[in-house]
């Protein structure tokens, strides 16, 4: 049996489901800290339309990556602000930052649509990337897919293991009492 094609699509599953693990962890945190943030599909519009054309005018990925994430960032941080500071629902300020970001991404995006930004590098890990069927799959990737292999284990430790893990849960459960 030829596993090529489906070692293709289980490798091409495995690198487009970096961004949605990369939102999700964030989404844990907001979580976590008692801030329900329905906002994060506008958020991750918003952050891929910055990092493409960062990437596409600058010619760089990691340039694309850092604007993506501050796009992010800045409608993450506009929902704290809203929620926390004006004290405001966190439902409708998290849907309505959704109805926000997709429109900003379908109103600047729409003349881009079809261009190609240039993505980042591939790379094998020694010796891992030759194993069978998983190798292609877990081993063959670019440096984020790596980073997005630690980076839930990272989240867990910080979380359960350190004491400002503990503020962000205690705020979660109970933020009066601290």
């Amino acid at each position: 049996m030829d596993w090529g094609i489906l070692v293709a699509l289980l490798a091409a599953a495995v690198q487009s489901g970096t961004p949605v693990l990369f939102a999700t962890l964030g989404e844990m945190l907001s979580e976590k800290g008692g801030v329900l943030n329905l906002g994060v599909e506008g958020m991750m519009s918003v952050a891929a339309l910055a990092a493409f054309l960062t990437a596409y005018f600058t010619g760089s990925p990691w340039l694309g990556f850092l604007a993506g994430g501050l796009a992010g960032a800045c409608l993450a941080s506009l929902h704290g602000v809203i929620c926390v500071g004006f004290l405001g629902n966190q439902v409708v300020s998290g849907l309505a930052l959704t109805i926000l970001g997709l429109g900003l991404t379908h109103f600047f995006g729409t003349p881009y649509i079809g261009l190609a930004a240039p993505g980042f590098s591939k790379f094998a890990v020694p010796g891992l990337a030759d194993l069978p069927v998983l190798g292609g799959i877990l081993f063959r990737q670019d440096a984020l897919v790596y980073v997005s292999y630690v980076l839930p284990v990272a989240f867990w430790f910080f979380l359960q293991r350190t004491r400002p893990g503990l503020a962000v849960r205690a705020v979660g459960e109970m933020p009066a009492a601290v």
